[in-house]
């Protein structure tokens, strides 16, 4: 059976309109036109300007609960120290007392053999915390000075005391 020449275009119009369905385009259509990419970045632009500064200050503040959660593991050790040898250590065995055993004044009596942390303890931002001992607010002064490491500060750089835990 042969086709007229009417019943071939019909077909090849009836394929035409099918692959323009398919491919989802007007013939003579292509790709993003110059102002669409535009308009495109400037959205994006948009979202990761509302959203960057969100996901900043979480990883500050999760730095800051990571720092008085190993703040409280220091005082915790402390005062097992504190329980085993009569006393805290001074300002200079430091917190190096809590890791390796102590020479000096006041004598660690009962050391507990392994230590009472694994290392010298530092807080999220690698430093390490400030022991003195006698303290200005009781036995002793345990804090960080936060992501500046320096006195004073708001925020993420604001100083932590232990006397500050809850």
């Amino acid at each position: 059976m042969t086709q007229t020449p009417v019943a071939e275009k019909q077909i090849d119009r009836a394929a035409t309109s099918q692959e323009a369905l398919v491919l989802g385009a007007k013939s003579g259509q292509q790709g993003f036109t110059l102002l669409e990419m535009m308009i495109v970045l400037v959205i994006l632009g948009f979202l990761v300007g509302m959203i960057a500064p969100n996901l900043l200050s979480r990883a500050d503040d999760a730095k800051v609960s990571v720092t008085k959660a190993q703040m409280r593991d220091v005082v915790t050790s402390l005062n097992l120290y504190k329980l085993d040898n009569g006393s805290f250590p001074s300002t200079a065995q430091g917190l190096q007392a809590l890791v390796s055993e102590p020479s000096g004044f006041p004598e660690a009596k009962n050391w507990k053999k392994g230590g009472y942390l694994p290392k010298q303890p530092q807080d999220s931002w690698g430093n390490e915390f400030i022991y003195i001992s006698p303290g200005s607010s009781g036995n002793y002064d345990l804090l960080s000075l936060g992501a500046d490491n320096a006195e004073g500060g708001e925020d993420d750089a604001a100083d932590i005391a232990a006397t500050d835990l809850q």
